[in-house]
């Protein structure tokens, strides 16, 4: 297998090739035999589209190098076992798919939600053993709970169904099972962007049949995330704050979501929404038109070379998630370490742009920095937000999928 399809060029293939055998050590320890297969699911770098899929918008999303990483062995007993490095194990009884509410905000319920998805479309299921490790920051910003998801969906798929879902197909089942099962409002995005794979730009307009144009990379520039501190795991009802905002003004319109209401149509009635909506939601809903306009300039700017423009997009959308879809930080929290780590970056870097990273709230940055810079942008960053805290994030050319 070439591991540079997983982990991007110029990857330290030492260290990938001895993260794999060490695994594979530990499934022969626990289960005095060797895994069968070998499965990686990324996190993703949301580049453009903040918050604009849950209201069937565009985005521009890739995959990226860390991942989480399975040894998996097929099994007759009909129960999905897993081992996770630091975690208590997860023992799912697939002959019982029942929502438990229990196991709301759980790894349980996002497996026995993944599996109960696939039932529903009469599809096959079956018992499989794992261990996994993982290097995607949980609560960071890269979507760990999605590229768990997805990887659930995926070693589904090969050990029962000949490989028959597609990548959207995974990302669908997977949504679902993080909607309905874990309790997450939660749009598209994520699950589309790590079951895809590569730079893409995806068009929501139907939710379950999203366009897909795959962009390739972003050349002369590398993507850097800090973890600015804080977790995403309390913060559910500030992202679902935003969806529900967008979706009260939709429905002012007689429509479910944003998308269904031209921009024109929702600027001539700003004087009746302010009437009966507070800023805010008039705000996120300006900030899904006009970031709609700045995907599609952002993509148009990868296709033809055109880096200045498409740093400026990328810039321009960080601002307006600051200033309109406000979620760089938590009302009342003093400590806004998603503002502090933007500012900072802004007085560093030279040719680049910075932005809030994924759901936002608190977590993660990212910033697109030129190669030349990157190195020191990052030494200033570990300086301030810890060693451990930044990383450069390189684009992958696969999806969630068996290393084969």
């Amino acid at each position: 297998m070439d591991l540079s399809d997983f982990y991007g060029k110029g990857y330290d293939k030492a260290a990938a090739e001895k993260r794999i055998d060490d695994l594979a050590k530990k499934f022969k320890n626990g289960e005095n035999t060797m895994p069968e297969y070998f499965f990686s699911s990324s996190g993703r770098a949301e580049i453009l589209g903040n918050h604009t899929d849950h209201n069937h918008g565009l985005v521009l999303v890739a995959a990226i190098s860390c991942d989480i990483l399975a040894a998996v062995k097929k099994t007759d007993n009909n129960v999905a076992k897993l081992y996770s490095e630091g975690y208590m194990p997860i023992t799912v009884n697939l002959d019982d798919l029942e929502k438990k509410p229990r196991e709301n905000g759980t790894s349980t319920a996002l497996v026995r939600g993944v599996a109960a998805a696939i039932k529903q479309r009469n599809l096959s299921i079956g018992g499989f053993t794992a261990y996994i490790t993982s290097n995607v920051f949980k609560g960071a910003g890269v979507s760990s709970s999605a590229a768990f998801e997805v990887l659930i969906a995926e070693i589904f798929n090969t050990l029962y169904l000949d490989g028959k879902l597609t990548a959207v197909d995974k990302a669908v089942i997977s949504q679902y099972s993080e909607n309905v099962y874990f309790g997450k409002p939660c749009g598209l995005l994520d699950q589309s962007g790590i079951a895809i794979g590569s730079l893409s730009k995806l068009d929501f307009l139907v939710p379950t049949e999203p366009k897909i144009e795959k962009l390739g990379s972003i050349s002369g520039y590398t993507l850097v995330i800090t973890n600015t501190g804080g977790d995403h795991a309390l913060l559910t009802p500030h992202y679902a704050a935003i969806r529900s905002d967008m979706e009260s003004v939709a429905a002012f319109f007689g429509k479910k979501v944003l998308r269904e209401v031209g921009y024109d149509e929702f600027y001539r009635s700003i004087d009746q929404l302010m009437k009966k909506f507070d800023g805010r939601a008039i705000l996120r809903a300006l900030h899904f038109y006009e970031e709609n306009e700045r995907v599609e300039q952002a993509a148009k700017a990868i296709r033809e070379g055109d880096y200045s423009s498409l740093i400026s997009a990328i810039e321009r959308s960080g601002l307006s998630s600051l200033n309109k879809l406000q979620n760089c930080f938590v009302p009342a929290d003093l400590k806004q370490p998603v503002v502090l780590g933007i500012e900072l970056s802004r007085r560093i870097i030279k040719d680049g742009a910075v932005r809030v990273h994924g759901g936002g709230f608190a977590g993660s940055i990212l910033a697109v920095v030129a190669d030349g810079e990157a190195e020191s942008y990052m030494q200033t960053m570990k300086k301030w937000f810890g060693e451990e805290s930044v990383f450069a994030a390189h684009i992958r050319n696969v999806g969630t999928s068996q290393m084969a």
